[in-house]
């Protein structure tokens, strides 16, 4: 039997706490049905816009994000009770950003990304799904989103390099 979701806070709180604002993905996070793939779809946008700087800058800004997600879900989380609450989608944001490195122009391949982002983050083949049982705090929260990222950004690479 499955373990009870943990409870979310209200909408207010969380909206109003920078911490919990940025951790759930600007409120992407507070879907009421798969808030990770809520956030995964609330972080097109910003790739959206991340897509257009140089790579070096890019890579910068993921990378800023992802050890800057290691406090602020850590923070969020440890602030909620909850090691890894569903609702804490930053994880999600920079696991997709990973997989879009150097994606090739077009929305069928951010589609692409999309899903098989989505599948390795879901299914967690190994190591992703060790990762997630034993890394506690926010390192533990954001290393199995980019791991995840990192093995869908091989699989989309692969696929380009097939199809293209």
């Amino acid at each position: 039997m499955a373990a009870a979701s943990p409870q979310t806070p209200p909408a207010g709180r969380i909206l109003r706490d920078p911490v919990h604002l940025l951790a759930f993905g600007l409120g992407s996070g507070l879907s009421p049905r798969a808030p990770g793939t809520a956030g995964t779809l609330a972080a097109v946008p910003l790739f959206l816009l991340l897509q257009g700087l140089p790579l070096w800058a890019y890579l910068l800004v993921t990378a800023l994000a992802a050890v800057a997600g290691v406090w602020l879900c850590g923070d969020s989380a440890r602030r909620l009770g909850v090691h890894d609450h569903p609702g804490i989608v930053w994880d999600e944001f920079v696991g997709l950003w990973i997989t879009l490195i150097a994606v090739p122009a077009g929305w069928p391949w951010i589609l692409a990304g999309f899903v098989l982002f989505r599948l390795f983050d879901i299914l967690k083949p190994w190591p992703i799904g060790w990762l997630d049982r034993h890394v506690g705090g926010g390192l533990g929260i954001m290393l199995d989103d980019v791991l995840a990222g990192l093995y869908a950004l091989g699989g989309l690479q692969a696929l380009a390099w097939v199809l293209l």
